[in-house]
């Protein structure tokens, strides 16, 4: 969708380019993240996309059309744009905001508040509450979500998003950065993500460029790369410590084999609980109610003593389901103090116990396929 050949923008002034020389190729329907350093050249590759500013030398095509040839205006209101401060008009109200750019390409005034009212929808806000109050009336991540409806407007193919959730809090954060990951599942927009926060990559690219200082990028690839194949040591540092815990964010529960955990129903009998006991190769037993769903874990040790058997066993504090992170398993577990957390479909049905020793392994796997991908480059039980 969106290619770049030799892309340069130098400053008068200044000893090297702000971008220089870029080559990139961004496919159509992901989300490609520009991550790196202040002043690396992420913002300014951005707006030499859409030409709020002109580049030196070097071509920019989208969708195969060389766009430093066509008029800058025009080009613009095929782009939805994002910015960190929402850049929301104080004195129009929301749905003036998100009929902005749908009015210059002459759309008909019904179809505009069809567009309004289903964009607000989209983004979580009622359109009967919303659309007729100013920015100053709304909170910042509700500025936030007009600020991505108004970047829809036009259904545009392409959005450029420049820090777009940089300025409000972390759990607002979270929650907007879901929402937009649940909008693009629906509408596989090809959009340019710029941020300076390694996890929020991470979590919402598909592809990441790491920019360099000089305008240079790093590496281009897939984040689950990115962490266990850093292409050099200037990525290996800007990645951080902690990248095999990163990674756990990007695999799904659902991903990997779930053991199968003992179980037994919770109104079985005296024998049949002994029996699940006794057959037992793990510390506790988990119970299961009349559909499935876990109700509590069985001490195996305690419940040998036929007194303790019948026992409603502790409580299971939460699930998880197949489409949660191995990271929020692993959150789960340290936050109930459980070596596995026990795995549900959407009924709430027991599907699976993930433990601990299941994460480990894949952590310890990743750090060492890290560390020898680098070298190689640099050297040419239940809840208690």
């Amino acid at each position: 969708m969106i290619r770049l050949e030799k892309l340069t923008k130098s400053y008068p002034g200044q000893e090297r380019p702000a971008v220089d020389g870029l080559d990139l190729e961004i496919p159509a329907g992901e989300i490609v993240v520009f991550l790196g350093p202040s002043g690396c050249g992420k913002t300014t590759t951005m707006k030499l996309i859409n030409r709020l500013i002109e580049p030196t030398s070097g071509r920019s095509y989208l969708d195969g059309e060389d766009v430093t040839k066509v008029d800058p205006d025009q080009l613009r209101r095929k782009i939805g744009y994002a910015i960190q401060q929402t850049g929301l008009f104080p004195h129009r109200t929301v749905a003036e905001n998100i009929a902005t750019v749908p009015k210059m390409l002459g759309w008909s005034r019904q179809r505009i508040n069809n567009r309004i009212d289903e964009l607000l929808i989209m983004v979580g806000l009622e359109p009967e509450i919303y659309r007729n109050r100013h920015p100053k009336q709304l909170s910042g991540g509700q500025q936030q979500r007009v600020g991505v409806a108004r970047a829809l407007g036009a259904d545009p193919a392409v959005m450029l998003m420049d820090e777009p959730f940089g300025a409000i809090d972390p759990l607002t954060r979270e929650s907007l950065q879901n929402e937009f990951l649940r909008i693009q599942a629906e509408l596989r927009k090809t959009i340019v993500f710029v941020t300076h926060d390694i996890d929020e990559a991470i979590k919402m690219g598909d592809r990441i460029a790491i920019f360099a200082e000089g305008g240079r990028i790093a590496q281009f690839d897939t984040p689950e790369k990115i962490l266990t194949e850093p292409a050099n040591n200037f990525v290996a540092d800007f990645v951080g410590s902690g990248a095999s815990i990163k990674r756990l964010t990007l695999s799904r529960v659902g991903d990997v084999d779930i053991p199968s955990w003992p179980t037994v129903r919770q109104d079985a009998g005296r024998d049949e609980r002994l029996a699940a006991v006794r057959a037992s190769d793990r510390d506790f037993l988990l119970l299961l109610g009349p559909h499935g769903q876990p109700t509590g874990w069985l001490p195996v040790e305690s419940s040998r003593h036929e007194a303790q058997v019948l026992s409603p066993g502790l409580p299971v504090l939460s699930t998880i389901q197949p489409n949660d992170s191995l990271f929020a398993a692993l959150d789960q577990m340290l936050c109930t103090n459980s070596s596995a957390a026990v795995v549900v479909d959407e009924s709430g049905a027991y599907r699976g116990a993930l433990d601990i020793n299941t994460i480990r392994t894949l952590i310890h796997t990743d750090k060492v396929t890290a560390r020898s991908t680098l070298a190689g480059k640099s050297s040419g039980s239940g809840e208690q």
